[in-house]
Parts: structure tokens; sequence; C-alpha cells
């Protein structure tokens, strides 16, 4: 029976991770370097032990290798250049191996040709194992035996053959899954493997500003040569993805003619793809019309939710094109990834950025056969960072710099995206400040006047909506994936078990009105489900974050009308004109209603049952009231993303009204008020200071506070009493088994919604019962 393959391929294991594991040095114990010798040569037997002999003297193409060929090339590799210098005494296994298994080592003498290393039928397999062996003794004894100047002499050397040997159990993986795609009969390499689980499908871009950082490897431990010299680089403004490219996006790039359209392709990426015929990613084939892609396991159906693998830089490349974004360049990736702005950085697939494999600044070689190992290839390549799940474990790093060639896709290769601002018209017009009536995209509310107006008042107050411009979205996104902010985590479990019974009350003819949609993240929950519903109308004040999360949705649902409004939805707005005649069912997830005071929170229902119509039904997410070290946790979390979001409102009114704040002058303070059942937050000014906004001055005492939020936390039966006051009548409600959460179906009562309704209104702008803006219908 064969054994366990490595455990990174194992259902049950998380995904690589950037932490390494062979971090040893000259002052670890000879125990300690025997035993991370072992693990690692162990881990070599492991990938090769489900493959017959026949397998393994496969070579499918003159890039891959046969993995009896690695494996011997790995212990070539300690012979030749730890044995045979340093081992007194050693005897070479075979005169003719190094010949033979020598790879690209000019200095280390003649080699066999590359592309016919799958002509060495002999020796055997089981030669080879005894080669390994005989390798792995004399090693031992080495480490063992070696007084302390020889041991610290071997010590780098049998370092870097660890980590070259890491690198060559990656290789056996691809190169064995692209012999198995050449095979007819498709052979699996493990039964029952399957993708390591994602962080899912944010479709969020994290903000990357403008500035100086540190790229390269500086710290103590093992980095190879091209990781360094550290050295600083200006990045940003950037907006680089969270999430890596679907096969679900994929295929709608492939669907739009991806493939077929020239003006999306670099010169040689085009004539590469009309040479080889590409009309898919790698491993893909189409089964009487559907798609599928040949895995560990066998053939596959592609699931559309992992990300896309096997696609060469070109094609990456043109997919960004085609989406009207860029691929980052490894600098922008490695800043992002050390941030923690990235989603699946490592353990699934490595990812193109657009930067050609170069030296860094001050670059060395180092001098004889080893210098060899990176430098000779800086030319003709394109770097790739993270790293796959065929990475060893422990392997990759933020600093670690993959290369290959452009048109290579047998890797596990994927990308994500980055968005660049116009950066022209920055330039041209550094000091424009937009205006109110300017603000996102059209939308018309009086931002300024809200500001000028809340800071007039005792105690000052500036409303919530405004924390949500585009960085204000993008750090909102980012709260919903940290560990302490439950309500997102909890609501979308929610929405997952019930999404059946949603979709049921979403039958084609009817559109779905969002208030205040984000990133869509828990509407695609409920779109998966119905999928014969009209049209969809996604309802946000950012109108540019509103844009991109339509784009995306056209994306993953190509047969749904996705018809985005930039309006403040606390305000009435006017609907697309094609859902006007459709019966409509709202949604409001997150909570947002415990934003409002509970009269204007009644006064929003009343008015959006008014605009959805009669016999409308409405899907609202409550939030309860539970222990409150749990709710000043999910306010006050470690990291301070909630801090910088309630900050980033002072830095919005710095750019946008012409502001004066000195963000470090001001901090954030969550609390529960036990009294009003309600989280309130607020920026204490740390110091007496004056304040200049559009004209306006305002004064602070030290310890004063600016009222930004708050978030009222609901029974069951609260909800339900307050939605029965606005005219909607209860019919349904879930919680999740902690009862910490509740997602409340409600229909509009017809006769309670053709009534006055309530008639209080939220003092700082948040509702208001004036005529239609003029909301900006995003294309």
């Amino acid at each position: 029976m064969p054994a366990a393959t490595s455990r990174v391929l194992k259902r049950s294991d998380p995904p690589s991770t950037s932490a390494p594991i062979l971090q040893l040095s000259a002052s670890a114990s000879r125990a300690d370097w025997i035993a991370a010798y072992e693990a690692v040569r162990a881990e070599t037997e492991r990938r090769a032990a489900p493959l017959s002999a026949e397998d393994q003297i496969v070579q499918s193409m003159p890039d891959a290798s046969p993995i009896k060929w690695h494996r011997a090339h790995v212990t070539w590799f300690f012979e030749q250049f730890l044995l045979v210098p340093y081992a007194a005494n050693y005897c070479v296994f075979d005169e003719r191996f190094p010949f033979l298994f020598n790879s690209y080592y000019v200095s280390a003498g003649p080699r066999h040709e590359r592309p016919r290393r799958g002509l060495i039928t002999r020796p055997d397999v089981e030669t080879v194992t005894a080669y390994r062996q005989h390798v792995d003794a004399a090693v031992r004894a080495l480490i063992t035996a070696a007084d302390s100047e020889l041991f610290a002499m071997v010590c780098p050397i049998l370092e870097i053959g660890l980590h070259h040997e890491q690198q060559h159990q990656e290789l056996m993986l691809t190169d064995i899954l692209h012999a198995f795609a050449q095979n007819p009969v498709l052979p699996a390499y493990e039964s029952g493997w399957c993708w390591p689980v994602t962080a899912g499908k944010a479709r969020a871009f994290a903000e990357l500003g403008e500035g100086v950082h540190a790229i390269g490897y500086d710290a103590d431990g093992f980095s190879y040569d091209n990781e360094g010299p550290a050295h600083r680089v200006l990045v940003g403004p950037i907006g680089i993805a969270r999430g890596l490219v679907t096969n679900g996006e994929w295929m709608h790039f492939m669907a739009d003619g991806g493939y077929e359209t020239p003006t999306l392709w670099l010169s040689d990426g085009w004539t590469t793809v009309q040479a080889e015929g590409w009309k898919a990613p790698g491993y893909w084939r189409q089964v009487d019309g559907a798609w599928f892609r040949l895995t560990f396991a066998g053939l596959e159906p592609v699931d559309p939710d992992l990300p896309v693998c096997h696609i060469s830089y070109y094609e990456a490349d043109a997919f960004a094109r085609w989406a009207g974004k860029h691929l980052p360049s490894e600098a922008e990736w490695e800043v992002a990834a050390r941030s923690g702005m990235l989603d699946d950085a490592f353990g699934h697939v490595w990812q193109w950025t657009r930067s050609a494999y170069l030296p860094y600044p001050g670059y060395r070689a180092a001098p004889g056969a080893l210098g060899e190992y990176n430098g000779k290839f800086m030319v003709n390549q394109m770097v790739l960072r993270g790293s796959s799940l065929a990475t060893p474990e422990g392997h990759a790093r933020y600093s670690y710099r993959n290369f290959f060639s452009p048109q290579a896709r047998w890797q596990f290769t994927g990308l994500r995206l980055v968005d660049h601002p116009d950066n022209a018209a920055m330039i041209a017009s550094p000091a424009r400040k937009a205006r109110p009536a300017e603000m996102e995209d059209g939308a018309a509310f009086d931002f300024a006047a809200d500001v000028v107006a809340g800071l007039q008042a005792r105690p000052k107050r500036i409303p919530s909506k405004y924390f949500y411009d585009i960085a204000g979205s993008r750090l909102f996104e980012e709260i919903t994936q940290l560990p302490e902010y439950y309500p997102t985590r909890v609501e979308r479990g929610i929405l997952a078990e019930n999404a059946e019974a949603i979709a049921k009350l979403l039958p084609a003819g009817k559109a779905l009105v969002e208030f205040g949609n984000g990133s869509s993240a828990k509407t695609r929950i409920v779109l998966r489900a119905a999928r014969e519903l009209s049209a969809y109308v996604p309802v946000d004040i950012a109108a540019e974050f509103l844009k991109e999360q339509a784009e995306a949705l056209r994306l993953e649902f190509p047969s749904l009308n996705v018809l985005p409004v930039a309006a403040d939805f606390t305000r009435a707005f006017d609907l697309p004109t094609s859902v006007r005649t459709m019966p409509r069912v709202g949604f409001f997830p997150g909570s947002t209603i415990g934003n409002f005071e509970p009269p204007d929170a009644a006064g929003f229902l009343h008015h959006a049952g008014q605009s959805l119509g009669k016999d409308a039904v409405m899907v609202v997410g409550v939030d309860l009231v539970k222990n409150e070290a749990v709710l000043h946790a999910a306010y006050n979390d470690a990291a301070g993303v909630t801090a910088r979001f309630n900050l980033n409102l002072l830095a919005r009114i710095n750019r946008e009204l012409d502001g004066h704040f000195d963000l470090g002058s001001f901090e954030h303070r969550a609390f529960f008020d036990r009294g009003h059942s309600r989280i309130e937050m607020h920026l204490v000014s740390r110091a007496a200071q004056r304040v200049k906004i559009d004209g306006h001055s305002f004064d602070f005492a030290e310890g004063e506070t600016i009222h930004t939020e708050n978030s009222y936390k609901y029974t069951v039966e609260a909800f339900r009493a307050l939605a029965r006051e606005a005219g909607w009548r209860p019919i349904k409600v879930w919680t999740d088994s902690d009862g910490w959460f509740s997602i409340h179906v409600l229909a509009n009562d017809t006769d309670a919604a053709n009534q006055t309704g309530p008639r209080r209104l939220w003092s700082a702008g948040s509702f208001s019962e004036a005529s239609p803006s003029s909301a900006a219908v995003v294309p």
C-alpha cells in the first residue's frame, strides 16, 4: 500500500502559510539538523509513493522532468556540493550519476540534455531509492562527526540543499499532473483529493495608499539570494483585490470572447494563443457542454468559486485588461501581503505579477557553482508571488520570488487584480476638491452642510452614513473579516442555512432592491439560490465602490439584470424605470437598521414599504441583545481596523471639505450604553484644539467627542413591534443557535402602508420625506 502523500494535499489540512519551518542555523543542535534533513527527504518519498515505476520515468514535455529524475537530482545535489568536498572518505555511489542528474550547474561539469531526461530508463527506480539511502546515511554521518569548524562550513550548504529539495517537491506534483493530463484515461494521483479551503469570494479591493516601503528579505534565517538586498520602493496609491480571480469569473472572460479578441493580448501572447489553440486554462476540458478540469483527484467539474489556475502570464494579463484592471507589481503584492490585505496569498495558486524577473539593486550572485542558482535566469521571465497548494509547508514567505516564462502554465498559477487611480488627472489638478454636488458621481447629498450642522450641535455629531466613501467602504469590508466582528459571520450562516426559503420569495419577474449593498457578499448567497430573479437593484451612497461591485456581480450572474443606483437610501430616490412595474422585495442585511434611532428606523421602514409597493416583502437583518463583552470586542478590535474606519470620517472631511483635522489628535472610542441598548461610537479629542473646515472654525475641549454612530441591539419581539408600527406584518424570523443575530421576513401591510406613518425624522439628516433625489443610476 502506498505511503501517505504530502499533508498539504489532504482535504483536512489548512493551506500552506508563510511561516518557515527550516530556519535553522549553525547554532542549532545537530539533532535539529538531522531531524530537518530527514523530514524533507521523507516528504519527497511521500510525494512519490502513490506513483508506479512507469509513472516515475515519463517526461511529458521538455520543461517537465520525470519523478525518478527529481528524486535522483536532489540527491546528487547533496552528494556534489556537500559530501564530495566535505565528507572524508566518502565513496561516490555511481560515477555516471553526475552526468545524468546534474541540471544546469555548468561549473559542476557536463550533463545530459534536459529534454531527453525521459529516456533515462536506467538506473531503475529501485536503484535511485538505494542512491538516496546511500547519500542519506553519509549526510547523517557528516553532521554527526564534523568538528565545530567543519560543521559551521557545511550548515549553509545543507540548508540550501533542503530548500532546493522542497522546490523539487513542488515540481514533482506539477510535472506528474501534466503527465497525467496527456494520458487518455486521465488517472488520479490521490483519490478524494480536494482543493484547500479558501477564504471565500470577497471581491473587495483593499486600499494601499502612496508611500515608501521596504521589500525583500531582511531578517535572520534562510532566504534565496534573489530575495535581497532589501531596499525601499515607492508604491501606491492602488486598490488591490483581497481575493483571487475565480473560475466563475474566468468563464465570463471566455464567454465574452476573451480568447478570440486580439486587442486584449500582448503581441507574443496572441501569437501563443493562436499557435497553441488555447480556448480555456490548462487542463480544462469540455464534456457534453460542461467544463471539467484535471485535478489530483482526476477529472472533476470546474467549481466556479475556486481560484482559477494553470494560466500563463499572457492569459493573466489579457484577463486584467478585459476586466479594466491590472496585475500587481511584485512590490505592490509584497507590501499588501505584509499589511494583511490579501486573502489566500499562500497555499492556493502562485500569483502572476507584472514585474519582470530582474536583480534587486545591489544584487550579487554567490561565488562558485551555487551562484548559478538564481541569477543566471534574470531575463525573459516574469515574477510570481505567494505559493501554491503544491508548495511544501513552510517553504513560502512574503519576499519569495518565483519566476517562469510568460507562456508557462503547467504550474498552479493564477492571479489577483489591482486598480490604479487616474494618476495623470491627479497630477494635473492636485488641489481640486470635490464639492457636495459633484461627489459620488452626482448622488445628491449635502455632506458639507451636515458636517457643519453636526459640529455646531451640542454634543457634536456627524451622521454615520458619511463613513462610506470608497476608503470607508473598503475598511468596513476589512471589519467584516475580523474574528471579533461576529455580525457578518453569523448573519451569513443564517442566510446560507435559509437561502432556499428566501429564494422562494424571489421568483421570475421580481426585483430585489438592496438598501446599502456594500460588497454584496451576503446578497450573493441569496442570488445563487434565486436563479430566476429578474433584476437586482443595489442602492448605496459610495458610487465608485458600488460600480465596482456591480461589475463583479454582472460577471458572476450574467443572466441577471444588475441596475445599481448611487443614492443616499435614507432619503427618497428613484428606482430604475425597468423595475418600476415589477413586484419588489427589499433586502436590508447587516443590522444597518440599528444605526437609526428607533423612531427613525420605523420611519425608514415605512417609506421603504411605500417605495417597494403593496404586497412587497422585506428581509431585514437585526442584531440582538447579547453579552456586553462580545459587543465590546466587536467594536474595539485588536487590529484597530474599526478605529481606522472611524477616523477615516475625519480624513474624508480633510479630503473633500478642505478640513484640517489632525487625525493623531483624535482617538476612537466605542462602548455599550445599557440604558439605550446601543453601542455608541465616538471620536475623542485628545487635547483642546481648533479645527477649520470649509471656512468654518470649531473648538474642541480636551476629552470632547464627536458622536459618529449608534448601533441599537433589539430583542426579537422589540423589533417585530417596531416593524408593525412602520406598517409591516412580521411573518418569519430566523436566528443562529446562540441567539446573537436575527433575520426577519416582513410583509407589507397595505392598509398600514397607506397611512401617514411615522413622522419623526433623524435630526442629523439620516431620513427625510423630501422629494426624490437625483440619484445616479450607475452604468
